[in-house]
């Protein structure tokens, strides 16, 4: 793709498409103070600013849509009818609905919140709105069937509270659910909502003792609560004295509770990679109780021993929807290829070798097939790009980019990628395939990704897999020895070529630089003047830094993107004392980002392998062995 240069302005891009219209300087000035109204609570002014809109704008009904939402907050509806009255289709009425639907539900108003969920459609509803709908249908006779969605280390918004609340005072909820709960809620450190789940249902939790565990009765129900409660807790900050504290109580504990502690501490030992003792200590635990999560990692433990026939069992007993997960259903099919069942392997491999993720790759190659990117066969022309050009919600995800890159103000940029991935709700492959070219066309990178990746039988790896940037980037790859295919893959996971991207954690640009690091880093490189935003120096910098790691840690791919992500102690640390298959090494990554991490950017760099016709594009290969510790 040949770049046009980086001074054109995005706005002059846009120009260059049928419906974008010339920027309008007094219609950006309201929309930047309309949203710092909204950020202000200032809804006197939102609201004179939603009344002066002009009516051809694509962005005409942000303002009106913040004073909705602000009003909303403010416990005040008639913004938000007036709305969905004016506006009835789009990403912003969804929300204003949704949000007026939670208010609507914590009145109890069934009858007007019976008339908006039905207009609410199913893909837009959020958590808390699918719950208060929930509620609704008990209130009218009908069981919800999906509670143990619940039964997670996880917090949950008021509405979906209530749900459980009222679930229980019919009986739907059996006490034993309850109690899961209240451990599950306990276990992840969200003691005031377990509180609260046992002061609306009646569960005789021991709040005192939760206050103080060394006086819990141990003949009480709440007493033994708390006891679990007390020595998970102590085994977050030293699994010895939390096992020691279990052993010393256990036989005061029922067979249930007891059962909990170990799979708590079980999933603790997993994550400090201290498999034979996981293994041990999950064999203790109930496997009734354990979440998709303690299943998963009891299976990574078997595997990270090499422990074939007890991975085969564990992912045997796995329930239903972790079994089925690709990761779980490949593993499973190692284990029973190690064991000499062959045919079984192979019908596993063969049913998740459909799609272009990790794990179908993996398990492509098993069945002996290659990579491959064939060009697709739709092809849209200049009118199928026009029609969603013409596309509201894309024309106002265009606006927003250009108002965003105008500005400098990255939030309507956020604000654009969620219009656009609205859009793309339930379209076909033409015409994803034609929003994605919209999108590569102004330089919308990651929305083209997010298109072309959503085609289900005809794809376009060129739109998938982008490469913007090109000269720059195989110029730094160049110099410092390291593979083009997997810087690219690296940028895509890291930026989506978001030149603007930064992180929670404060890293910047292209590829994700911290600034202690690009500092630290363009000083080793002898660069006296840097920014870390400018495209050529972030690129520079961080090939430089990937060879740096590279170099530290025995020249392996893997080991060098884990401590990209994570840190080089971090990736040297997950080694053990003897060589380790690639992919058992990155799937016993302990953080759940890492590990996403480090398969995607080697999936990405096998693909972009591919496209740029090296001779090396097996995933198996790239992935390889890491050398003992």
């Amino acid at each position: 793709m040949r770049l046009l240069p980086r001074s054109l302005h995005l706005a002059t891009l846009l120009l260059g498409l049928s419906t974008a219209l010339p920027a309008n300087a007094d219609m950006d000035a309201d929309l930047i103070a309309a949203r710092d109204a909204y950020r202000s609570n200032n809804v006197s002014k939102l609201t004179r600013l939603s009344q002066q809109m002009p009516a051809n704008e694509p962005l005409r009904d942000y303002p009106a849509y913040w004073l909705a939402l602000k009003a909303l907050d403010n416990n005040d509806d008639g913004p938000a009818q007036a709305f969905l009255n004016r506006v009835n289709e789009g990403l912003m009425p969804e929300r204003v609905r949704n949000e007026w639907l939670k208010m609507l539900g914590q009145r109890q108003n069934w009858p007007r919140f019976s008339e908006e969920w039905k207009k609410l459609p199913l893909e837009g509803r959020d958590e808390e709105s699918t719950c208060y709908g929930q509620l609704l249908d008990l209130n009218q006779g009908k069981a919800p069937t999906d509670l143990d969605r619940f039964l997670e280390s996880r917090t949950t918004p008021e509405g979906c509270n209530r749900l459980i609340s009222a679930a229980a005072k019919q009986g739907i909820l059996k006490t034993d659910w309850l109690w899961l709960r209240a451990r599950l809620l306990l276990a992840g450190n969200f003691a005031s909502l377990a509180r609260q789940m046992a002061a609306d249902t009646g569960l005789p939790l021991d709040n005192a003792a939760l206050n103080k565990p060394a006086s819990a009765n141990p003949n009480t129900p709440g007493g033994q609560e708390a006891v679990v409660y007390d020595l998970i807790r102590q085994g977050k900050t030293d699994i010895n004295q939390g096992v020691a504290r279990l052993r010393q109580v256990e036989s005061a504990l029922s067979r249930e509770r007891a059962g909990f502690a170990w799979g708590q501490l079980a999933l603790l030992m997993a994550r400090k990679q201290q498999a034979a003792q996981a293994l041990g200590w999950f064999d203790k635990a109930d496997n009734k109780q354990l979440t998709g999560e303690q299943w998963e990692w009891w299976a990574r433990s078997a595997l990270r021993l090499g422990q074939w026939s007890q991975l085969e069992k564990i992912t045997g007993n796995m329930p239903a929807a972790t079994a089925g997960k690709p990761a779980w259903r490949y593993w499973r099919a190692k284990a029973l290829q190690q064991q000499g069942q062959a045919k079984q392997a192979t019908t596993l491999f063969s049913q998740n070798s459909s799609g272009h993720h990790y794990y179908a790759l993996l398990s492509l190659e098993e069945l002996g097939n290659s990579l491959s990117t064939p060009p697709s066969k739709l092809d849209p022309n200049k009118a199928d790009i026009q029609k969603m050009q013409a596309e509201p919600a894309i024309r106002r995800s265009l606006a927003l980019l250009s108002l965003a890159e105008r500005h400098k103000k990255p939030e309507f940029r956020t604000d654009a990628q969620r219009e656009w991935r609205w859009a793309m709700r339930k379209r076909s492959d033409l015409e994803l395939l034609a929003a994605a070219e919209v999108a590569r066309r102004v330089n919308f990178y990651d929305m083209a990704i997010y298109s072309a990746e959503r085609t289900v039988t005809e794809h376009d790896f060129s739109l998938r897999y982008l490469t913007p940037f090109r000269d720059i980037t195989q110029r730094y790859a160049a110099k410092m020895d390291i593979d083009d295919a997997w810087v690219y893959g690296l940028i895509r996971q890291e930026s989506r070529f978001i030149t603007m991207a930064r992180s929670g954690v404060g890293a910047s640009g292209l590829m994700q630089l911290m600034p202690a690091t690009a500092k630290w880093a363009a000083k080793k490189m002898g660069l006296s003047t840097f920014s870390v935003n400018d495209i050529d120096h972030n690129i520079q910098i961080g090939t430089w830094y990937l060879r740096h790691v590279l170099d530290q840690l025995y020249g392996n791919e893997i080991l060098a993107t884990a401590a990209y992500n994570a840190g080089p102690g971090r990736a040297r640390a997950w080694q053990t004392d003897r060589t380790l298959d690639g992919t058992i090494y990155a799937e016993t990554i302990p953080f759940n980002e890492t590990r996403d991490y480090v398969q995607k950017v080697m999936a990405n760099a096998a693909y972009y392998a591919s496209t740029f016709g090296h001779t090396n594009i097996s995933l198996r290969n790239r992935m390889g062995t890491v050398p003992a510790r």
